[in-house]
């Protein structure tokens, strides 16, 4: 998905732009093959009751609503549930980023234009100037959603957000008690590992390991278990802490 037009709705200003994703799929792509003979597996969609494949023209939505039991809604029926315009970005409000806990954070676009536009500009140079995000909804494909607009690199960046009956948060565990002493240590060594986010520093290690595994069996060549460095395992919570600053040194 790539070049996706729409607009933003901004009170009565409508604002032009390209829909694009910014996060790719990094992982390494497999096959699934039969161990037998290392062919292509192929999945077939059947159909036990009638005892024949079922071609994707003859495949149709249905709910179970008790066990065995299901309703049908059609496409034509889906399309009466959709709101005529609703892949506007519509803003309904201005928040304060910090306001939004990042739990609520999924997937990230970033929303271009072909040409220099006037609207484009003010827009995202007020949401630079103001401080604030616009929270806003949209429907992308076929699914509705919340999503933030931000100032970002100089271009405007949305990201669309989980609904809260989607956030699975468990109990918290009462806390147990800790000393002022073991604050003090975890604070010092939280100012030990302190520094900047670099992304580039941050590489997927398991895929870059993945990669050099393909090379070397195309060469013919055996993979070798990585070696793990073993760490010390310090049951005495101040030990640890006093121990990891000192190596920390």
């Amino acid at each position: 998905m790539a070049n996706i037009k729409t607009s933003i709705s901004f009170g009565l200003v409508n604002i032009p732009v390209l829909l694009n994703p910014i996060i790719k799929n990094n992982d390494t792509s497999f096959n699934q093959l039969h161990k037998k003979c290392g062919n292509r597996v192929k999945y077939i969609k059947y159909c036990p009751v009638c005892k024949e494949e079922v071609k994707q023209k003859d495949i149709i939505k249905g709910y179970e609503y008790v066990d065995d039991e299901y309703i049908t809604i059609s496409e034509e029926e889906f399309d009466k549930l959709k709101v005529e315009n609703d892949k506007t970005i519509e803003i309904v409000a201005f928040v304060k980023l910090k306001d939004i806990d990042p739990l609520y954070f999924e997937k990230s676009y970033v929303l271009n234009i072909d040409k220099p536009q006037k609207a484009y500009t003010l827009f995202k140079n007020a949401l630079k100037k103001s401080g604030k995000v616009a929270l806003a909804k949209t429907v992308i494909s076929s699914k509705f959603c919340y999503v933030i607009l931000r100032f970002g690199e100089n271009q405007i960046i949305m990201t669309t957000l989980y609904f809260q009956e989607e956030v699975n948060l468990t109990e918290t565990v009462q806390d147990a008690k800790t000393t002022e002493k073991e604050m003090d240590l975890a604070i010092q060594l939280i100012d030990q590992l302190t520094g900047t986010f670099e992304p580039e520093k941050y590489v997927d290690e398991y895929q870059s390991r993945i990669k050099e595994a393909i090379e070397k069996k195309v060469e013919g060549k055996t993979i070798k278990k990585v070696k793990s460095k073993k760490k010390k395992n310090i049951s005495n919570l101040l030990e640890a802490l006093e121990k990891s600053i000192q190596d920390g040194k």
